[in-house]
């Protein structure tokens, strides 16, 4: 190649050819031929680098934007989950509170009005308030549930059956005769009376003409005063808004269970003096009733002290 070369020059005329280092000639040729190329090269190299920060930050930036809403929604959900959280939590502390202020309250109204403080110890004695301070109308349903715990107490099936052996002693439905068919049968009619009587007075015409059953003790005062309360409460009712009016519910109430007393007594009782009878008879027990609910408590506190 370095014979080819001089060779070349001779040829072309060319004088200033020297050789006295050719190995350094060439060298300068391939840098001058590689430095370029090298420039090139690691301008390419900056240019995809630049590029690839640029997508990398552009990759960056895209799941940063991406994922701010999700966070948000997060955020929101969980803040809605919180405060739904708190709110169910002030409200089950609410219903908490209420509750024990309900307890307290059903232990007062217990330990004023009792349940059944039976008349003597014997008498149903449902529908009795004996402190009246806050004043709070019955329901429908809840002036039913009275009557019926009044028709079917324990002590009202012996009652029955006194009522009916003095019946029979006197032999009122004297069709009916003497023995223990016939003693049966007064007694069915007598509890029968006890059920309806209850059910109108308490349960069916209170509930038709918005009137309270229950008796409301004046519980102070002189026995005299007391009395003509107990006595007047048998013409005056409560009704549900509070107020007095005429008690329909004492009257209208007794004139229909003595009515549908007559379907199921003898044929020979089936009349206007029996039915009027049966009437006064229970507007007595009821007078002599409010009476009894009146002093009650005054005598049960003398005896039991309580």
């Amino acid at each position: 190649m370095k014979g080819c070369a001089r060779h070349l020059a001779c040829a072309a005329g060319r004088s200033d050819v020297t050789y006295d280092h050719p190995e350094k000639t060439d060298g300068v040729s391939v840098l001058k031929f590689l430095v370029p190329i090298q420039r090139k090269f690691e301008a390419m190299r900056n240019r995809m680098s630049v590029k690839k920060k640029l997508a990398f930050w552009m990759t960056v930036l895209a799941f940063a934007f991406a994922a701010a809403p999700a966070k948000a929604r997060t955020q929101d959900v969980s803040g809605v989950t919180s405060a739904d959280q708190s709110t169910q939590t002030q409200q089950s502390a609410e219903q908490d509170k209420d509750k024990k202020d309900e307890k307290k309250d059903e232990k007062k109204d217990e330990a004023d009005n009792p349940k059944n403080d039976r008349l003597f110890l014997v008498v149903a004695n449902y529908a009795t308030v004996e402190h009246p301070t806050v004043f709070t109308p019955l329901t429908a349903k809840q002036k039913f549930k009275i009557g019926a715990e009044d028709a079917f107490d324990t002590y009202s099936v012996p009652l029955a059956a006194l009522l009916a052996a003095i019946a029979q002693a006197k032999n009122d439905d004297a069709a009916w005769g003497q023995g223990w068919l016939p003693y049966g049968k007064r007694l069915a009619a007598g509890y029968g009376d006890t059920v309806i009587g209850s059910f109108m007075t308490t349960g069916v015409f209170p509930s038709i003409l918005h009137e309270d059953p229950r008796y409301f003790r004046m519980g102070a005062g002189t026995k005299r005063s007391r009395s003509l309360y107990a006595l007047k409460r048998i013409i005056v009712i409560r009704n549900d808004r509070g107020g007095s009016e005429f008690n329909f519910s004492e009257f209208g109430g007794n004139a229909a269970a003595a009515g549908i007393s007559l379907i199921y007594h003898t044929n020979e009782e089936r009349n206007v003096s029996t039915w009027g009878g049966d009437y006064v008879t229970q507007i007595v027990i009821d007078v002599i009733a409010n009476q009894a609910k009146e002093f009650w408590p005054d005598i049960r506190h003398k005896l039991f002290k309580k």
